[in-house]
């Protein structure tokens, strides 16, 4: 069973190599920062066809892990 973190990709051709869902031009950042606007789940999905509910998990997920690694490294310094 895959994760949903194995739906953020980063690939060098895509979006210059931001991390981005499932290989299509959706990077994480744009679509956290549509969460962080206000933006529902269902609008996202609604103006986004490609997407599915699990995309934004896994933008979520990645966040989460992202804001761990870095204040871990904060602590260690």
């Amino acid at each position: 069973m895959s994760s949903l973190i194995d739906r953020i990709t980063i690939d060098p051709q895509i979006c210059h190599g931001k991390p981005c869902v499932r290989g299509l031009r959706y990077p994480v950042e744009v679509l956290l920062e549509l969460l962080s606007s206000g933006m529902t789940h269902v609008e996202i999905l609604a103006d986004y066809d490609d997407l599915e509910p699990e995309d934004l998990l896994a933008v979520l997920e990645f966040a989460a892990r992202l804001a761990r690694t870095k204040s871990m490294n904060a602590v260690a310094v």
